[in-house]
C-alpha cells in the first residue's frame, strides 16, 4: 500500500451479536420522495476533488484484479478506475459491470461492459447486468453507501453473489447531497460514519473488516477513506 496512506485499522463491532444497531429513522433521509425522479437528470460532474480521484485510483491500482468480474454498483459515467483496469476491460480479461440510477450517465461509462438502472433502495436484491456465469471477485462503491436506506440487504446480496475470499471496497468522503443521504450520516462526526459503514459490513455478513485513510481531512481537500470487508464463506 502507498506509503502516504494511514495505517489500516481492524473495525471490530460494540456488540456483534447484538441486533443491528441503527433504527428507520437512521436510516431515513430527510427527502424521502422518489430517488428516480430525483436522479433521472444526468450529472455529468466528479463528487471528489482531483486530489481525492489521485489518490483512490492509487489505491484501486493496488486493490483491483485485472481479470475476473467486477461490480461497480451506486455507478455513473465514471468509475474512477486506473489505466491498467481500464486496458484489461478493454482486452476482455476482465469484466466490469454496473449498477446506478441514471442510464445517460451509466452508458457514458467506458469501463462497463453490462450496465442497469436499479434503485436499490426500492430493490435491495442486486441483479448483475449481462449474462455470465460465475460469481463477483470484487465490488466497489464511490461515496455513495450513505444514500443507501437498506444497506445490509443490498451488500448481503453482494455478498452471496461474490466468490469466498472477494471483496467489497466502500469509498467515503464527506461532500453529500444532504436531502438524500440517511438521516444520522448528517447528525454524526467522521469517527461515527466510518463506524457506521463498518456496522453495515457486518451485519451484512461481510468479515476482516478494515477501515483505511486514503486522504486527511483538511480545510483545503477532500478526505477519503475505504471500508472494506470480506466474504470468507
Amino acid at each position: 500500500m502507498d506509503s502516504r496512506w494511514s495505517p489500516t485499522r481492524n473495525y471490530v463491532p460494540i456488540n456483534p451479536d447484538g441486533p443491528f444497531p441503527y433504527s428507520m429513522a437512521d436510516l431515513t433521509p430527510m427527502d424521502a420522495g422518489n430517488d428516480s425522479t430525483f436522479y433521472s437528470v444526468p450529472r455529468f460532474v466528479t463528487h471528489i476533488d482531483e486530489n481525492a480521484i489521485l489518490s483512490l485510483r492509487k489505491y484501486y491500482d493496488q486493490v483491483l484484479p485485472l481479470k475476473g468480474l467486477i461490480l461497480d454498483f451506486c455507478s455513473s459515467w465514471i468509475s474512477h478506475y486506473p489505466p491498467d483496469i481500464q486496458d484489461a476491460a478493454a482486452a476482455e480479461a476482465l469484466d466490469v459491470v454496473g449498477v446506478g440510477m441514471n442510464g445517460s450517465e451509466l452508458s457514458r461509462n467506458p469501463v462497463l461492459k453490462d450496465w442497469a438502472v436499479q434503485d436499490l433502495n426500492e430493490e435491495p436484491e442486486v441483479r448483475l447486468p449481462g449474462s455470465r456465469e460465475g460469481k463477483l471477485d470484487v465490488s466497489t462503491c464511490v461515496v455513495s453507501i450513505d444514500y443507501l436506506t437498506r444497506p445490509v440487504e443490498v451488500l448481503e446480496s453482494i455478498r452471496r453473489q461474490t466468490k469466498e475470499g472477494g471483496r467489497v471496497h466502500l469509498i467515503i468522503s464527506n461532500r453529500c447531497f444532504p436531502t438524500k443521504v440517511v438521516g444520522r450520516w448528517l447528525k454524526t462526526g467522521e469517527e461515527q460514519r466510518l463506524e457506521m459503514v463498518g456496522d453495515y459490513l457486518w451485519w451484512s455478513g461481510w468479515r476482516n473488516i478494515e477501515i483505511q485513510t486514503l486522504v486527511e481531512a483538511t480545510w483545503a481537500r477532500d478526505p477519503l477513506w475505504v471500508a472494506r470487508g470480506e466474504n470468507v464463506a
